[in-house]
């Protein structure tokens, strides 16, 4: 059983990782809280669904489509900050107005899909491997795989690239940045497009493990939150390990709870964490500055 629960806390931990990498980037470097970022995370599953269940596309084609996608929904919410930040609008306001482009997405959700649950039906993952007791199935397997994967590149793109140094660059210090020629505006776009593909792929594997519901987003941009907080706030690095810390702790205190307090475990531990230790895991300030 405790074998099944950690499996399941990787699961869970990989998707978080995911959603908490792409909203660290975006905080970094644009200096504010983007929870609009959960809206990518929904409209990119319900985009799927749209191409391979409802359009019968093929399946990995829609995968492509679905990325690009959420890249361009990254795009448009870039736009609309850009217009905010022109008028020098405070970071608490650009808050509020990704609290505004979340609602707004989830309430589109609402008019083309409806309320109701929805699954990708032609898609049918069946079977699970047994591995010392606990059961594991190929999606789960590939859920896994797909984030490291994805999360490796990621680091890889912040570290050894040039884009990856000036986003650090504009991240660490945006006055500096701009003196040696770097186009603050630049990098704000390539972190909203770089987040939201992240968070559309996030999106993509969680529709396949899970059912789809309008307010998917916001559940797992605010337990991601949680995931940055524990890590590290601005900590690419620190939002991966806190998230996976989160996902097997979630599902380790069911062992001793039941399943209905597993929400209340992620606010406990996030409590804990802003009172002892409100720089993270990491306790550094910020990882794309070193």
């Amino acid at each position: 059983m405790i074998l099944q629960l950690l499996i399941n806390g990787l699961i869970i931990g990989a998707i978080y990782a995911l959603v908490a990498s792409g909203f660290s980037i975006i905080y970094s470097t644009c200096k504010f809280f983007n929870f609009a970022h959960g809206a990518v995370v929904s409209l990119s599953a319900y985009f799927l669904f749209f191409l391979s269940s409802l359009l019968n596309l093929n399946f990995y084609l829609a995968v492509i489509l679905t990325i690009i996608f959420s890249g361009l929904v990254g795009l448009i919410m870039n736009y609309i900050y850009k217009q905010l930040r022109r008028r020098k609008t405070s970071s608490a306001l650009l808050l509020l107005a990704s609290f505004a482009i979340l609602i707004f997405c989830e309430s589109i959700i609402l008019i083309f899909f409806g309320a109701n649950v929805k699954n990708f039906e032609p898609l049918q993952f069946t079977g699970g491997i047994n591995f010392g007791g606990a059961i594991i199935t190929p999606l789960q397997v590939g859920i896994i795989i797909t984030s490291i994967i994805v999360l490796i590149l990621l680091i890889i793109l912040m570290k050894g690239t040039k884009i990856g140094k000036a986003m650090r660059a504009v991240s660490d210090n945006k006055e500096t940045a701009e003196i040696i020629g770097i186009d603050s505006e630049k990098i704000y776009t390539l972190s909203m497009v770089i987040g939201s593909i992240i968070a559309g792929i996030a999106g993509i594997l969680i529709g396949l493990e899970q059912n789809l519901t309008p307010t998917m987003g916001t559940y797992l941009v605010v337990k991601s939150f949680a995931g940055v907080v524990i890590g590290g706030i601005g900590s690419i690095l620190g939002a991966i390990l806190g998230s996976f810390f989160l996902g097997l702790v979630e599902n380790l205190g069911i062992w001793f709870l039941p399943s209905g307090y597993q929400d209340a475990i992620t606010f406990i531990i996030l409590f804990i964490f802003l009172i002892f230790r409100p720089r993270g895991l990491l306790g550094i300030k910020n990882i794309l500055s070193k």
